[in-house]
């Protein structure tokens, strides 16, 4: 017995979407978040963290006592600890009981984010709403190199904050009657789109979704597979500092394909 072409894609698509959906059930991922502290040059304390907080000279200072039952790099923290988190990248883990106090850099500026097994997003998640799987979305594009990489600045969720993405050329593709231009973040070899459209605000998550892209072909065809469009980590929590989406990829077309805006089904 033969599976047809349909039922391959259909296989091959639901792996992903439940790929997406056990990412999400990491019991320290991003569904796990109950707050986000921004922390300032003033020693403080953070509501419902142990220690006090601030930051100096690009380091972050933290001082505990051994009641506090903050630990770093395998040892308790008792007394000073200094922490050095990369702009952009993820952050330097303090544990504190089952918890991971992640501290961040965004724009310059250094926050705690709270990861918790027992948050109730967590607790609560049933699965990522989508479209249904379509090969229709599975659509023919043409990669365009730029001469030299260019940096992209786009804004964010949080308010000030700005986030720096390598882009190394467009992609070109039609939908229906409309041809759309995009630009492709990440290296030749790994591209991706970072892009709104007309279901955006309506079906799907305003801000932005992302599609992994891949490397192009010899002549720069690629594959877009809009059927795995994702929502990026704020469609899940308040308590993320996402990108938007670039003017270039705010695209004309309804893309009814992929992940939905699960908000709403989320409380305000």
């Amino acid at each position: 017995m033969t599976t047809s072409i349909t039922s391959v894609f259909e296989i091959e698509w639901a792996r992903w979407h439940h790929a997406r959906e056990d990412q999400l059930r990491d019991p320290v991922g991003i569904l796990s978040l109950t707050g986000l502290h921004w922390l300032t040059d003033r020693p403080e304390r953070l509501p419902d963290v142990p220690g006090t907080w601030w930051v100096t000279d690009d380091k972050v200072f933290i001082t505990a006592q051994p009641a506090d039952r903050l630990e770093y790099d395998g040892r308790g923290i008792a007394g000073v600890q200094i922490v050095r988190p990369a702009e952009g990248a993820p952050g330097v883990s303090v544990l504190h009981e089952d918890r991971v106090l992640e501290v961040i850099r965004r724009t310059g500026r250094y926050a705690v984010r709270v990861h918790d097994p027992a948050a109730p997003d967590l607790l609560g998640f049933d699965g990522i709403p989508t479209y249904a799987p379509n090969p229709r979305w599975v659509v023919s594009g043409r990669f365009t190199p730029f001469d030299e990489q260019q940096t992209v600045t786009t804004g964010a969720v949080v308010d000030g904050l700005e986030h720096y993405h390598i882009a190394s050329g467009t992609i070109e593709f039609t939908v229906g009657e409309v041809t759309e231009r995009a630009v492709a973040f990440g290296t030749p070899d790994n591209l991706r789109l970072l892009f709104t459209d007309a279901t955006s605000g309506v079906t799907t998550y305003p801000v932005a979704r992302s599609l992994a892209v891949g490397a192009p072909e010899v002549d720069g065809t690629v594959s877009l597979d809009f059927n795995r469009a994702a929502n990026l980590p704020c469609a899940f929590t308040d308590f993320a500092t996402c990108p938007v989406a670039p003017a270039q990829n705010r695209l004309r077309v309804a893309i009814e394909a992929g992940e939905q805006d699960p908000t709403q089904g989320r409380a305000a």
